[in-house]
């Protein structure tokens, strides 16, 4: 279960404001790659909600959601996209490292230091500190992957309706069977990552570009 050891031990170091970031649909085949960045405000976090937070993929879509209203009680939060234009225009991981830095920047406070899940450093004005798996082990990164995917799931709910057919309100634009018997069936929307490899398949460029995944 995620603790506040990392973010006691920056403590410590006299990093006061601390925000945890973390992403959701980097391996989406649609729809854009969403980051959030969240402070909280440790002196009215309630610690029931404090210890109830864990790796997004590990809670209910609506623990999720009762969560993130919780959160909202109780820290500084930023939500960022990189489009899919974005993504496309240069790949998967920029385009996350982008919206990961757009979060940072939008946060009311400026951070003293970051708290990444993974292993790479968006380009950011503070210090900051990659965990792999950090949605494990850190408590502030467990909220932002709790941000990062309900906003991202609400996003692709919202334009499941623009684009009916494809899932996208329970898939959430990942490769499940029924979104790649969509495709065959009903084609590429301007929403689908056209870098992507299952998808350049389907367009018959497979091998003439490189594939971002």
């Amino acid at each position: 279960m995620p603790s506040f050891f990392l973010e006691n031990t920056f403590l410590i170091k006299g990093f006061n404001v601390i925000a945890g970031i973390d992403e959701a649909g980097r391996g989406s085949w649609a729809g854009p790659v969403v980051a959030a960045a969240v402070v909280l405000d440790r002196t009215i976090l309630c610690p029931t909600l404090a210890y109830t937070l864990n790796d997004s993929k590990k809670l209910s879509s609506g623990r999720r959601e009762e969560l993130l209203i919780a959160l909202r009680e109780c820290a500084d939060i930023c939500v960022a996209i990189a489009t899919v234009a974005e993504i496309d225009a240069s790949n998967i991981l920029d385009a996350t490292k982008l919206a990961m830095r757009r979060t940072v920047e939008g946060l009311e406070q400026k951070p003293d230091i970051v708290l990444i899940d993974g292993n790479h450093k968006p380009i950011i004005d503070c210090p900051a500190h990659c965990i792999i798996k950090g949605d494990e082990k850190c408590i502030s990164i467990a909220a932002a992957s709790i941000v990062a995917k309900v906003s991202r799931d609400n996003i692709m709910k919202g334009l499941a309706p623009f684009f009916p057919g494809y899932g996208w309100e329970s898939n959430a634009g990942y490769g499940t069977e029924k979104h790649k018997k969509s495709l065959y069936r009903l084609g590429i929307t301007t929403e689908h990552r056209r870098s992507f490899k299952p998808i350049r398949k389907i367009l018959g460029l497979e091998s003439t570009q490189p594939q971002h995944i």
